[in-house]
């Protein structure tokens, strides 16, 4: 309860900072925008869990890392349609795949490329012992002369 109060207090420090900076009508505008633009990605995001998806059929990331991904996204968006500046901001860095990578990927340690088909960006995956195996089918001809 105490932090709802204390981000409740932040949010309204910065909003009437931001607010009495630029007016009173860019603020009505920018209220509009962002609930905008949270409905619009909440209304793509079938695109986004179809990549999703995909990097975790193709073994980029885990099963763990997909749902984080996920979260991030729909938590963001719920919080550009929220009115409020901090809101704003920190539901705008959720929709980033650089932040939420560096938040569901911290500490993680990465070393093998990841080819996605139709993706022209490589993704990173965990390096396993079985990757070094090669599958070979050995073909024995049986039309020597002798």
């Amino acid at each position: 309860m105490i932090y709802f109060i204390v981000y409740l207090f932040l949010e309204v420090l910065v909003s009437v900072n931001i607010s009495s900076y630029i007016g009173g009508f860019a603020t009505f505008l920018e209220i509009l925008l962002s609930a905008g633009l949270g409905i619009t990605i909440l209304l793509n995001f079938k695109d986004s869990l179809r990549e999703n998806l995909t990097a975790v059929s193709y073994s980029c990331i885990d099963l763990e890392q997909f749902q984080r991904l996920n979260l991030f996204t729909l938590f963001g968006a719920i919080l550009l349609i929220i009115p409020g500046f901090m809101t704003d901001i920190i539901g705008g860095l959720m929709q980033f795949s650089v932040f939420t990578t560096m938040l569901v990927n911290r500490y993680n340690m990465r070393s093998k490329k990841c080819n996605m088909p139709h993706s022209n960006s490589h993704t990173e995956v965990n390096y396993t012992k079985e990757s070094d195996v090669i599958d070979v089918e050995i073909i024995h001809d049986s039309t020597t002369t002798k």
